[in-house]
């Protein structure tokens, strides 16, 4: 009698990683990988234009055939530029990033499945964890309910990075991340704020991913993004001033947006705005922090010129 074929179930989540140039810290995320407890998860790579050596050394794991890779290369367009790529290509219910320079617990991608298989459902976005230092040490704090948004974590108080991990039907039903002409940067809390308009996340007091911030990355070099990408600053302000729920937090972005559109010399940003009347009133503070945004800056090139 011929015997059963064997089928392998459908992954049910993607961890999907954007590179640039990361060639020498990938493989800390990619053993990571190896170590997993469960193997129900497919890696997908977005290479967003790198010209080291991460082509070949990927090419090489996906010869391994140890786990499931996927590899896309793309020109450059910058973090929300690979987020707008992989998020095209995912298809596996779930999906969460874990940058080049990180990686993830041993047991992440079992705690991860293991809990949306048990509480998850329609009625949520996903689930957010735990991010902690190499040294083990949590980054900020914990979770206190057991379920919420990410805005409103942040409202009652919650502070630090946090691992999140989203249903694709739900991160692909929000527009795509906009692409600036000569820009590199567009927050990626533009998707999750409006995510948070419709669904709460479950929430998951176990470490899910150890971090380390490099020098050249955007959380080091936030006064230089400011001023090579004010476009990308200007378009997350405007969305954050209409849908953030704090009144003050609002008006704080609206400043934001008058100072970013200063930098990129748009003339009609009152015109533009969604809040024309709060901008107007907001234009002194707006130009204060403008000035302070300049100073840093140029305080910031003359340390580590570029």
């Amino acid at each position: 009698m011929a015997s059963r074929p064997i089928y392998k179930r459908k992954p049910i989540l993607t961890v999907f990683t954007p590179t640039y140039n990361r060639a020498h810290t990938l493989e800390l995320c990619y053993r990571s990988l190896l170590r997993q407890t469960s193997s129900d998860f497919k890696w997908l790579i977005i290479d967003d234009g790198s010209t080291d050596s991460t082509a070949v050394l990927v090419r090489s794991w996906m010869a391994e055939d140890k786990i499931t890779i996927e590899y896309h290369y793309q020109e450059n367009q910058g973090m929300h530029g690979a987020h707008n790529t992989a998020y095209r290509l995912i298809n596996t219910e779930l999906n969460t990033c874990i940058d080049s320079d990180d990686y993830l617990a041993d047991n992440t991608v079992e705690l991860i499945i293991d809990k949306w298989l048990k509480d998850g459902s329609d009625k949520y976005a996903g689930i957010i964890g735990l991010n902690a230092k190499y040294n083990g040490d949590i980054i900020g704090t914990g979770f206190s309910v057991q379920r919420t948004t990410l805005t409103g974590f942040y409202m009652r108080g919650g502070r630090g990075d946090k691992k999140l991990v989203y249903r694709t039907s739900v991160i692909k039903s929000i527009p795509e991340y906009p692409v600036f002409k000569d820009e590199k940067y567009v927050g990626l809390a533009y998707k999750y704020e409006l995510i948070d308009l419709k669904y709460e996340l479950l929430t998951m007091n176990k470490t899910l991913c150890y971090v380390d911030y490099q020098t050249d990355g955007s959380s080091m070099n936030m006064y230089r993004q400011y001023f090579r990408n004010p476009r990308g600053f200007a378009f997350i302000r405007k969305e954050s001033m209409i849908h953030h729920p704090s009144r003050i937090r609002r008006f704080i972005e609206v400043i934001h947006y008058v100072s970013s559109s200063i930098i990129c010399k748009n003339t009609q940003f009152i015109k533009e705005s969604p809040k024309k009347i709060t901008t107007v009133l907001a234009l002194p503070f707006g130009f204060v922090l403008y000035i302070y945004l300049l100073y840093q800056y140029k305080h910031c090139r003359l340390i580590t010129p570029k």
